[in-house]
This record gives C-alpha cells, sequence and structure tokens, in this order.
C-alpha cells in the first residue's frame, strides 16, 4: 500500500487499491467551465494524482484546443497513471455518417484518449444504432462509456411490455416532452454492457441536483441491477459527492470537479471531508 494511505482508516474490508482501480474511482472534470492550464494539471497530478484516476474533457472541450497542447496533456495524465477520457462531442460527429464517426474513433486513438464517452441522451439514434457504435469504439482499441439520463423522451418508451433493447425505434417526428424511466434506463444500460461496456455513467442531475431530494430509490434500484463497479454517478456538486460515499462507502465510483478532488479522498478514507450539509440523512438530504 502506497505511503499516500498511511493516514487514512479504512475498514479491512474497504481498503483502497492501487490503480488502476475497479471501483471507488475518481474521475476528475478537465478544462470546461474553468481554464485548466499545463501548470495547475500538472500541480494536482503530482500532488493528488494517487487519488485521481481519470481525467475528462467535458462538453467537448478538447476539440477547441490545438492538438499539440492536448497531447501534451495526455501524456501527462498518462505519466501518473490517469486515464483520459471525451466529454460529450461525439454526438456532434454521428450527425455526420457512420464513417465521421468511425474517423473521430480512430483520431481519439491516435491523440492517446483511453476512453469515448457517449451522450445517450443527446444521440437520438436508436437503440441498435448505439451498440453498433459501442463496438466501433471497443474494435478501435478504446474503452466505451454510454451516459444515461433518468428521463427519456416520450416516444422513445416501448408500448405495452416490449422492452428488449433494440426492438423499438421511436416513429417520427419525436415527442419533445420527457418522463422517467428508471427501468428503461436499466435495460438499456444491462445491454451496453452486454456489449462490452465498461463503465456506465448516471447524469444524477435529475436525481439530486434540481431536486428537493435525493432520488434515493432510484439511486439503490440503478446499483442493485447494474452494479457498484459498473456504475460512475456525475456528482455535480459537494453535497453529492458526500452523500454517495456516506451511503455506499468508499467503493463507488464518481465523476467530481478537480477542486473536489482531495475532500472526495477525505471522505474516502474516514470522514475527514467537509460536512456539506448538517441535514444530511442516511436515506436523503436537501438541496
Amino acid at each position: 500500500m502506497s505511503l499516500y494511505y498511511r493516514w487514512k482508516n479504512f475498514e479491512e474490508d474497504e481498503d483502497r487499491p492501487e490503480k488502476p482501480r475497479r471501483f471507488g474511482v475518481t474521475e476528475m472534470r478537465g478544462p470546461n467551465h474553468t481554464l485548466l492550464t499545463q501548470n495547475v494539471l500538472q500541480d494536482i497530478f503530482e500532488s493528488m494524482g494517487q487519488f485521481v484516476d481519470g481525467l475528462k474533457f467535458s462538453g467537448g472541450s478538447h476539440s477547441l484546443m490545438p492538438k499539440s497542447f492536448l497531447k501534451q496533456v495526455i501524456d501527462m495524465a498518462h505519466q501518473h497513471n490517469v486515464y483520459v477520457s471525451t466529454g460529450d462531442w461525439a454526438e456532434h460527429l454521428i450527425r455526420k455518417g457512420p464513417s465521421a464517426f468511425k474517423d473521430y474513433v480512430e483520431e481519439c486513438k491516435q491523440m492517446g484518449f483511453d476512453t469515448i464517452e457517449l451522450n445517450v441522451t443527446s444521440l437520438e439514434v436508436p437503440e441498435d444504432t448505439l451498440l453498433r457504435y459501442v463496438r466501433l469504439i471497443k474494435g478501435g482499441g478504446l474503452k466505451a462509456k454510454p451516459q444515461f439520463a433518468v428521463k427519456f423522451n416520450k416516444s422513445d418508451i416501448p408500448i405495452g411490455s416490449d422492452r428488449a433493447f433494440g426492438a423499438y425505434v421511436p416513429p417520427p417526428p419525436r415527442s419533445t416532452e420527457l418522463v422517467e424511466d428508471v427501468d428503461l434506463l436499466i435495460r438499456r444500460a444491462e445491454r451496453c454492457l452486454e456489449a462490452g461496456v465498461d463503465m456506465i455513467m448516471i447524469d444524477a442531475d435529475d436525481l439530486c441536483k434540481h431536486a428537493d431530494s435525493v432520488r434515493a430509490d432510484v439511486i439503490a434500484k440503478v446499483i442493485g441491477r447494474l452494479g457498484l463497479e459498473k456504475t460512475m454517478f456525475d456528482a455535480s456538486n459537494a453535497r453529492a459527492s458526500e452523500w454517495f460515499v456516506r451511503q455506499y462507502g468508499p467503493k463507488v465510483n464518481l465523476f467530481v470537479d478537480h477542486s473536489q478532488v482531495m475532500d472526495l479522498e477525505c471522505l474516502r478514507g474516514c470522514n475527514l471531508g467537509k460536512n456539506h450539509n448538517s441535514v444530511l440523512g442516511s436515506s436523503y438530504f436537501l438541496f
């Protein structure tokens, strides 16, 4: 066990493994809402690199950067055993056709990316097409990470009891109404896992950020069906991270802002992080 962990007080069955980890993964948001220079990233990796498993370029930010700069950042991350993931950008390439997406996968591989994220809500493609994209990514030697939200376009909801993945193609025109369907999310995610997906990202905004309380029942159902190891939650604020760690322990996989990395690791260790909400309960908390 690394020297970084000697001050920790993990329970024996919840010890933090060395990287690369299969659980307790911390994926960090890269340049998006704030500008992160190479020097800032270098400082983060040198001081907290042991606690950072992945770096994600959110919002397609990597598409705005010179390739030379992007390659330097990716190489720097790899030097600290940090994988690098794209963010929400593949859906823009897919609209240009299958060949454009195949070229995008190849370019990501050449640049050194390890993972390509697919925002399922934004893609708006038939379900069998989504699986083909997953196989294209896997065939290119990269990891695939679909991102799901708990809300779906109403026209995408299968009629009756037919919920088999790929069995339903939404008819045009598409509805503009979003409805909640947790079972559909889980079944689609299960089929993606069967196709070789490495991790399922869950957009927790509908479950945490904009709700009066955490949808603990929905989160428990998702984890119960997909497994803690194969699920990552987008914890968009510090209180959400605290809730997930207190509820599911240090093994939960979380995507957080770079400013939350140290606090999250303290929470994973022995709850030394900040108490972000005095009314935090065992099942829910208010925002």
